[in-house]
């Protein structure tokens, strides 16, 4: 997951069009870069851990006729950087081949690195020495690689780049003779290009100058921390997780527990908020979506923006999109740094198989994670369950640049897959927050309502001066353009289809190959790195989870038993021990440390 760009010139290459391209590649994620140029020595190969602008400063680009570009979101292979460069291949690649480890038994090479890109330079290596021709090499890689594969992919000493993707991330222009591609349109409009093509299956292929020396290779600067923890193994911290079985008094009707915040019980047992409950999922007439998408629908191009997390939801609301509504949707993906891999490979997985272009905005995902750190330090300072929120303020920004991609792509409709169940009342109940009973919709705003929020939230905030710090404006930012930046030609896609749990799963395990999450039975949050931790200090503390709340509304809703939701919670609230290690290990801080912190906190459970 990453911007790959470059530029095939009989002359030499300006080099504000390079900077150009690579600017707008590090919005794709700046994490490491690299670079394949041609000069009057002969090829040249820079990797770095670095952004592709910060490299460009240090490889002269003055004389070049050819630049093929990369500014990459690392998903896997930390100590491997693009282009990847083996047996006279030099792959650059967007996406992620999650079957990667499966194809090194299909071709004849040995494996050298751990990332998946070098499986596209080996497959074509392969290809080439059993007979098979330059122009066959696209087909053999994406009949054997799942999940988005869009790349250049050079042979120096044949003097040919092919360029191929299976869902679209990948367009071409040309200009005075120049020939263009990045992974995106807007980019290359920028340039003035002649024409824009977008780049599919079996792709293009271009003449290069052949040289028969192998690149000079150049490695620059070194990481030195880890943006890929992996799931942690470790049984003695798993065993300082707490995970007991609390006695509480519970709803008759749903599973509420009595320490829900402002719930009340009546003579019978039944709660509050069973009381008050409004069924939210009873959808409009679909005819009713159809006739309002109508106007947008284009006879050529994409016609709406679905944004795209790779959760459940998001998922199965793209097939929806796409193969009921007939929509032909660009996906648009924010990664600031709690997307999971997992969460990754399933967005490459559906867009891949869906032939779906995927638009990224990642941010600076070290310097997100550092804001995190500083927040989850001062709340363990002075423990409040109201302020966990602040721990996922990060991610508001995920509404800012829907707002970008509109811009760049020239489409205004937006299409979202939320689901109308996810009712969390306790987060801001904790703060002080009374549950708004009124409230039709999980996504609705008021400025008022958001003003009292942000009031009590600063409140907390002065009894652990560590919150006022660095990440305060980033925080702030984000919940203005979710809360009080207008919206328009915004829906949601299940305002209109049922949303119905079992159809949703089995769609996406069964129709997509979709991954679920090996530490949990649930599909629910399992590419976000963040529910874990959040779930565990809840229930701890509380003594329930989101799932209680999740679960309660589908009880009120018909689609299941209190029986069955009291089976399904006590397996869902056991603490997710892998990716509660995966999140401190990425924010820098250490286990031992954090949990019994979180251990100690005062039991809001009775006796």
């Amino acid at each position: 997951m990453c911007g790959i760009f470059g530029i095939i010139s009989n002359t030499t290459i300006k080099v504000e069009e390079i900077r150009l391209l690579a600017h707008h590649s590090e919005q794709r994620g700046k994490d490491s870069s690299g670079l394949l140029i041609s000069n009057s020595q002969g090829y040249g190969l820079h990797r770095a851990n670095s952004a592709i602008t910060s490299l460009l400063k240090n490889v002269s680009t003055a004389t070049t006729g050819i630049v093929m570009g990369h500014s990459r979101l690392i998903t896997n292979g930390l100590a491997d950087n693009q282009p990847v460069y083996r047996d006279g291949v030099c792959v650059i690649h967007n996406g992620i081949v999650v079957n990667h480890d499966a194809l090194w038994a299909q071709v004849s090479k040995n494996r050298h690195q751990e990332i998946d890109t070098e499986i596209i330079a080996a497959i074509a290596a392969d290809h080439l020495e059993q007979g098979g021709s330059v122009d066959g090499i696209a087909s053999r890689v994406l009949g054997l690689c799942e999940g988005v594969v869009a790349c250049a992919l050079a042979l120096p000493k044949l003097g040919k780049l092919c360029l191929f993707s299976n869902n679209g991330s990948l367009y071409h222009g040309t200009k005075e003779g120049a020939h263009y591609f990045a992974s995106e349109r807007y980019p290359l409009t920028l340039l003035n290009c002649e024409t824009v093509t977008q780049v599919r299956n079996k792709g293009l292929v271009f003449d290069i100058p052949p040289l028969a020396a192998e690149p000079s290779v150049h490695e620059h600067a070194e990481r030195t921390t880890n943006l890929i923890p992996s799931l942690g193994t470790h049984k003695a911290e798993e065993a300082m997780l707490e995970y007991k079985r609390y006695t509480l008094r519970r709803c008759t009707r749903c599973i509420l527990p009595e320490t829900m915040t402002y719930i009340r019980f009546d003579e019978a047992g039944v709660c509050n908020y069973c009381h008050t409950y409004k069924p939210r999922n009873r959808p409009k007439p679909v005819e009713q979506l159809f006739e309002l998408v109508e106007p947008f629908r284009r006879t050529h191009g994409d016609d709406c923006i679905v944004p795209f997390s790779g959760g459940r939801d998001s998922c199965y609301g793209l097939h929806l999109i796409a193969k009921e509504l007939k929509m032909k949707p660009i996906t648009y993906t924010y990664d600031w740094g709690m997307v999971t891999d997992l969460g990754r490979r399933n967005i490459s997985r559906m867009c891949a198989e869906m032939g779906v272009e995927n638009i990224i905005v990642a941010d600076d995902i070290a310097l997100k994670r550092r804001n995190i750190a500083k927040n989850l330090q001062a709340w363990l300072k002075s423990p409040h369950l109201g302020m966990v929120s602040i721990l996922t303020a990060g991610d508001k920004h995920f509404f800012r640049h829907v707002e970008t991609v509109r811009q760049q792509t020239g489409i205004s409709l937006n299409l979202w897959g939320v689901n109308p169940l996810e009712v969390t009342h306790f987060k801001a109940g904790f703060l002080g927050v009374p549950p708004d009973f009124e409230e039709e919709k999980v996504y609705s705003s008021g400025a008022m309502k958001q003003l009292r929020y942000q009031w009590l939230r600063l409140r907390a905030m002065s009894q652990s001066p560590g919150y006022f710090n660095s990440s305060l404006w980033d925080t702030l930012s984000g919940e203005y353009y979710r809360s009080f930046n207008k919206k328009t030609d915004y829906h949601h896609i299940f305002d209109y289809w049922r949303w119905d749990e079992k159809t949703i799963n089995d769609t996406l395990i069964n129709q997509y190959d979709w991954e679920t999450s090996p530490d949990t039975n649930t599909t629910w949050r399992i590419g976000d790195g963040t529910a874990a931790i959040y779930n565990y200090i809840y229930y701890t503390v509380a003594g329930f989870t989101e799932h209680d709340t999740f679960r309660s509304n589908q009880i009120r809703e018909g689609d299941m038993t209190r029986a069955e939701a009291l089976v399904l919670v006590e397996d869902e609230n056991r603490p997710r021990y892998p990716n509660i290690k995966w999140y401190l290990d990425a924010i820098g801080m250490d286990f031992d440390k954090v949990i019994p912190v979180i251990n100690a906190i005062p039991k809001l459970i009775k006796g």
